[in-house]
């Protein structure tokens, strides 16, 4: 097959320096030790959404402003919003009070101008925002829009990880992932499952992806499944056990098909 690395894109230079006045902006913020994430989370997507409209708290206190402009208003903070994982048993309230300003500007921002398709500034938007959230953030980390997390503090990502859009990582047990992961565009990666008896009797064991996995197309990964280093889940398959070092798992449930050329001796023994 030809090699077709990435091309490297530019973008102008008066407008690269407004954003990367901004994106330094933000970054120097969050590394103040008396940062209010709250309070920058609502202020940067007041300037997102509302850009030279005037004074958020006094729309807020006009009572001439319309009630579901006040509801939006009211929703830029994430005081004001209960998302889903504060709903999991399995919450740290603390480690989450921490993050929630974080994730919630992360979502929001993927819904606006600047972030729904924008790659450049999208990326290193929430690399800044990743390195405040996770356990752990290497370097180069790259992840494009549409991408929901549990908990976002049980995520430990090693150099050079890839994850692509409307990926789902469920982070309410740790997921590790790898140097150099790949995670493919509507892929879900799960840390927790469900009695088939009574759907509030939950689970939950930590998934690691080990180098260089990558996880295809629309690919599924289950609680508590460790796959090993280059190994793969092939688009559409439902990894429903661990995977061993450089076998490709197809279907539903995926099983082994293929050992890839480049596996040591040690890893082509298929199994059965």
């Amino acid at each position: 097959m030809p090699h077709r690395p990435l091309r490297k894109v530019k973008l102008p230079e008066t407008s690269g320096r407004v954003f990367d006045a901004w994106l330094g902006q933000i970054e120097e913020r969050l590394s103040e030790r008396d940062c209010d994430r709250y309070r920058l989370c609502r202020q940067v997507l007041f300037d997102l959404y509302y850009p030279g409209i005037g004074d958020y708290d006094e729309l807020l206190a006009d009572t001439k402003t319309p009630l579901a402009t006040r509801a939006v208003l009211l929703s830029l903070d994430p005081h004001n919003i209960a998302l889903e994982p504060e709903y999991y048993h399995e919450i740290d309230v603390d480690r989450y009070a921490q993050v929630k300003p974080l994730l919630w500007l992360w979502q929001s921002f993927d819904r606006s101008p600047v972030g729904a398709g924008n790659v450049d500034v999208g990326v290193r938007f929430r690399r800044i925002l990743a390195k405040h959230v996770f356990q752990r953030c290497g370097k180069n980390f790259k992840c494009f829009q549409f991408v929901q997390f549990s908990f976002g503090y049980n995520m430990d990502v090693a150099d050079n990880v890839v994850v692509h859009r409307y990926v789902l990582l469920d982070d309410r047990m740790p997921i590790v992932l790898s140097n150099r992961v790949s995670v493919a565009d509507y892929a879900n990666i799960y840390t927790h499952s469900h009695s088939l008896v009574d759907q509030e009797d939950v689970s939950s064991s930590p998934t690691v992806l080990g180098p260089g996995v990558r996880i295809t197309y629309h690919g599924t990964v289950l609680g508590g499944i460790e796959i090993g280093e280059q190994g793969m889940v092939g688009a559409l398959g439902v990894a429903t056990r661990d995977i061993k070092p450089y076998h490709v798992h197809l279907g539903i449930p995926a099983i082994s098909k293929i050992v890839k050329s480049n596996a040591p001796p040690e890893a082509r023994a298929q199994e059965s």
